[in-house]
């Protein structure tokens, strides 16, 4: 298969185009550090609140509360000052400090306020929370594995309504539902063909092609610099795009 027609699209490209929050989280800039909290808490809280829930056996109303409370705890503290990418990864850097804030929540028996520590973005908890009962753990997985799938999940649910408003506002709807049906929907027989496609959405089966191609390629790039993002330092990003996209640095 060309590397363009799949979503892993070509392998030496590496995109720069935007800042790592992880970094500017700790800005004097306002802006700058607002901005990379919301990116941080979007990447993050789907699969922290998974985790508290599975890890640490908690509630789901529990669960949302801690969630809310360490993010809010862990930016007024600034938790991740400390964070050295020479000595592990981001992802285990959190989790090590989620593990510590819930422990201590529960040895000092404290009783969290429901709604408080506003944050500054939406926390769909009830959909998270049926997420939970769709995607069952499989047998022998870890939390911490699990932890892992569900920041990947993330990482793509991400990339996937970037790229839904990005062809919304440049009238291209059409390639991105051809790319939705194609390749996110699930298929219970067999994957359809592109001249079914071409006559589902009444276009030329090379207009499929080019469509999805287009599409896979965006997708890709979004994925990245979701994860440059989400990343300090280029070896951790390189490391995370192989994890995720299988990519080769």
């Amino acid at each position: 298969m060309d590397p363009d027609t799949s979503i892993g699209g070509h392998r030496d490209r590496f995109p720069e185009t935007r800042r790592s929050a992880l970094i500017d989280i700790q800005s004097d800039v306002a802006s700058l550090r607002d901005g990379a909290r919301e990116a941080f808490i979007a990447a993050y809280w789907k699969p922290i609140y998974k985790y508290i829930r599975i890890r640490w056996k908690q509630s789901n109303e529990d669960a949302k509360d801690l969630t809310q409370a360490f993010f809010a705890r862990a930016l007024e503290k600034e938790f991740f000052a400390a964070y050295d990418p020479a000595r592990a990864g981001f992802r285990t850097y959190l989790r090590t400090c989620l593990d510590g804030f819930v422990s201590n929540e529960q040895k000092s028996d404290r009783r969290l306020k429901r709604g408080g520590d506003a944050l500054f973005v939406s926390l769909d908890f009830e959909t998270a929370d049926g997420e939970i009962r769709q995607h069952e753990i499989p047998a022998g997985q870890s939390p911490e594995e699990y932890f892992h799938q569900e920041w990947v999940r993330g990482i793509f649910a991400i990339a996937v309504d970037a790229l839904r408003r990005e062809c919304d506002e440049r009238g291209k709807l059409t390639a991105f539902r051809l790319f939705e049906r194609y390749d996110l929907e699930p298929h219970s027989d067999e994957t359809p063909r592109y001249d079914d496609l071409a006559r589902e959405f009444e276009i030329a089966a090379t207009t499929v092609t080019n469509h999805l191609a287009a599409m896979r390629r965006r997708f890709r790039q979004i994925v990245l610099e979701t994860l440059r993002e989400n990343t300090v330092g280029e070896n951790e990003f390189r490391t995370e795009a192989r994890a995720v996209l299988g990519i080769e640095a």
